[in-house]
């Protein structure tokens, strides 16, 4: 969360937030400079998965959808309630819809120890999916 609000404040201070916020007023100059700070302060892990991405816009929206969904347990970490990441795998078990049981068990045999591994397994599934949704789409056309 402090990456975030840093990330946000440094860019407003250089004058690119609107690269971020509202690409359709960003220059592709001032694109190109928010792209590579936020490139340079990436884990080097999140630069190889996010390669391809060349509009500081997608990169920025693909980053808070991935990391929005740890801010509640930031939050509870704050209040002094202490979340582990057996917990967190925990609920998110317990969340998958009846239908998919099967698919609960296959990611529960995968013998995850950290919640983000889990996380990341399942926006790739995710994003995998889509491909597949549009590409069965454009094939009907």
């Amino acid at each position: 969360m402090t990456w975030v609000l840093d990330a946000e404040i440094h860019l407003d201070a250089m004058g690119l937030g609107d690269a971020i916020k509202d690409k359709d007023k960003a220059s592709t100059q001032d694109c190109a400079k928010a792209l590579i700070f936020l490139r340079h302060h990436l884990d080097e892990e999140l630069k190889t998965e996010y390669l391809t991405v060349k509009d500081p816009f997608v990169l920025w929206n693909g980053l808070k959808e991935r990391y929005d969904n740890l801010k509640i347990t930031s939050k509870l970490k704050l209040c002094g309630d202490n979340i582990s990441d057996y917990d967190m795998l925990e609920k998110t078990f317990t969340t998958f819809h009846a239908s998919n049981m099967v698919l609960q068990q296959q990611y529960r045999e995968k013998g995850f120890t950290k919640y983000s591994q889990l996380i990341s397994l399942l926006l790739v599934a995710e994003r995998n999916n889509e491909l597949q949704i549009r590409n069965q789409f454009y094939c009907t056309l």
